[in-house]
């Protein structure tokens, strides 16, 4: 065998299928590496690293299909997979939206070089990550007002993974990540409070430094000191920006293909008509170099192409699979995703949503009188109706300017109705996936004192 396995694991698996009498297949098999430093009170309290490899195998029987999945390379246990898969398959019910893509469907391009996905820089060493973790910690403790640091930890991850496809299909590419985090908490007894920083980057050399993470985890924490219960009322509410991409994924699942098909969606009769305000347009970016959603092809073969999920305020169309673009006559947007353990399914990767002319200040200062939102907890949504209700703490906004911290409240609304009143800010981080910015929503139901 050579030194890189994958190929020819992926291709013994499709082997092994045909052999065992399935009619097609797809084999996804990765191999990673990853290495985490936690510290506490300036200890290392807990050191981990791990190597393995995982197999994917999905074979079909005419329109019947099954996944099986293994962490065990040898030959022996190869063909049990397939010989158990094509088993479960004969006796899966059919349906007549499963199957691999056409051959003149697939991908052209295979190649991710161009989107830069792994760092060729060498692994950190170990003392290298405690040493961060210890930093970040040590200038959280240094913030006035902060009584001690829940965790502090640092991190590297390498990923590879192959599809391979009895259609033709074969393509690879790998993953590299590399993050510190920090969780500070200020106060004491029942009035401790506490908040969080953390930074992950494609390529080392470009994460933040572990001392202004630890910073702003401890000027996090100390800023919610106490923090008390807001009024009760309609209020505007402004979602900063690192908790604003969760009301755009609340929209990405509604407009999935496995929801639509179910008919599980408030947004299921809304193809044409306006979902965001008419300045908005939700972009799918999946070429974004450096970016953990990007991808050259999906994980059923087909090229990721860029486009508007809603352009202009108007949503366009919906994110599909091969299965769920059958289901309802269409095609395939290419946005399948797989585990090794089973089927794919659609799901959107990198989005960018139009930028606004003001700051978050600014939005802060139009508000008037509301709810800035740093943080969201629970959730109780009903994917039907929209029904929105999060549990949320940040900052009572009083007459333009952030008067005290809040905590123990409760926002609703209706999100189709939130979604088409959105104000953003121009804060959004170009290095995240969900490149989404602080966003103001008005009239949203407050119950907090």
């Amino acid at each position: 065998m050579s030194d890189d396995p994958i190929p020819s694991l992926t291709q013994a698996l499709l082997d092994a299928a045909r052999q065992a009498g399935a009619d097609a297949a797809d084999a996804l098999v990765t191999a990673g590496t990853s290495l985490s430093i936690d510290v506490r009170d300036g200890r290392l309290e807990q050191a981990e690293r791990s190597e393995g490899i995982e197999l994917g195998l999905r074979v079909l029987i005419g329109r019947r299909q099954a996944c099986v999945s293994a962490s065990d390379s040898r030959p022996e246990t190869l063909a049990e997979m397939a010989s158990r898969a094509v088993a479960m398959a004969r006796e899966a019910p059919e349906d007549a939206t499963v199957g691999l893509a056409d051959p003149s469907d697939l991908a052209r391009n295979r190649d991710a070089g161009f989107l830069e996905l792994a760092d060729p820089s060498p692994e950190p060493d170990p003392a290298a990550l405690e040493d961060d973790a210890r930093r970040a910690e040590a200038a959280a403790l240094a913030v006035p007002g902060v009584a001690q640091v829940q965790s502090a930890s640092a991190g590297y991850g390498h990923r590879r993974m192959m599809l391979a496809a009895s259609n033709g299909f074969s393509g690879s590419y790998a993953r590299t990540s590399r993050s510190t985090s920090c969780v500070a908490i200020s106060g004491e007894g029942s009035g401790m409070e506490r908040d969080w920083c953390a930074e992950s980057r494609t390529f080392q050399a470009e994460l933040p430094s572990a001392d202004e993470i630890g910073r702003i985890a401890g000027a996090r924490a100390a800023a919610l000191a106490g923090a008390r219960r807001p009024k009760s009322g309609a209020f505007p509410v402004l979602f900063d920006e690192r908790v604003a991409a969760s009301l755009i994924g609340h929209l990405l699942s509604a407009i999935n293909g496995t929801a639509i098909v179910r008919g599980a969606s408030w947004a299921r009769d809304l193809i044409g008509r306006d979902v965001l305000p008419a300045e908005l347009s939700l972009i799918e970016e999946p070429h974004r170099p450096r970016i953990a959603g990007s991808r050259p092809f999906d994980s059923e073969g087909l090229a990721t192409p860029r486009r508007a999920l809603v352009e202009n305020g108007v949503l366009t169309g919906w994110v599909l699979d091969l299965a769920s673009a059958r289901k309802l006559g269409l095609s395939s947007t290419g946005n399948a995703v797989r585990p090794v353990s089973g089927p794919p399914s659609p799901a959107a990767g990198n989005v960018t949503l139009s930028p606004g002319a003001r700051d978050r200040d600014a939005l802060i200062a139009e508000m008037g009188t509301g709810l800035l939102v740093t943080s969201l907890i629970g959730s109780t949504i009903n994917p039907t109706t929209g029904d929105y209700s999060r549990g949320a703490s940040g900052f009572w906004v009083e007459n333009g300017r952030i008067a005290y911290p809040v905590n123990e409240c409760t926002i609703a609304g209706h999100l189709p109705e939130m979604l088409r009143r959105l104000q953003p800010a121009n804060d959004a981080r170009d290095h995240l996936s969900r490149r989404v910015p602080s966003l103001l929503v008005e009239g949203m139901t407050l119950a907090g004192a």
